[in-house]
């Protein structure tokens, strides 16, 4: 049977993205949201923005990986101007 080899790096990530759940959870308790329609087409919640960012995410990453390299840390870096991006103007 084979593991999933739990790196610092890799519970950072997944340690960030439950993060950003609860965070999420709670400023929707504090302040429900309102759909809004930005640059994508279709209508969103803060909760659309960030699961579409965060599939955004690993879509970089894949492409980064198939396509270069480099140091997978830029492919994170483009993915955080990416989350920036889709959940303020999205």
């Amino acid at each position: 049977m084979s593991w999933m080899a739990w790196t610092p790096v890799t519970a950072i990530f997944f340690g960030c993205i439950a993060l950003m759940l609860v965070a999420m959870g709670v400023w929707q308790a504090v302040s429900p949201t309102i759909p809004r329609r930005g640059f994508l087409p279709l209508v969103t919640t803060r909760g659309d923005r960030l699961f579409i960012s965060l599939l955004g995410a690993a879509y970089i990453h894949l492409g980064w990986l198939a396509l270069s390299d480099a140091t997978l840390f830029i492919a994170s870096g483009i993915s955080v101007v990416w989350l920036v991006l889709v959940m303020r103007w999205g």
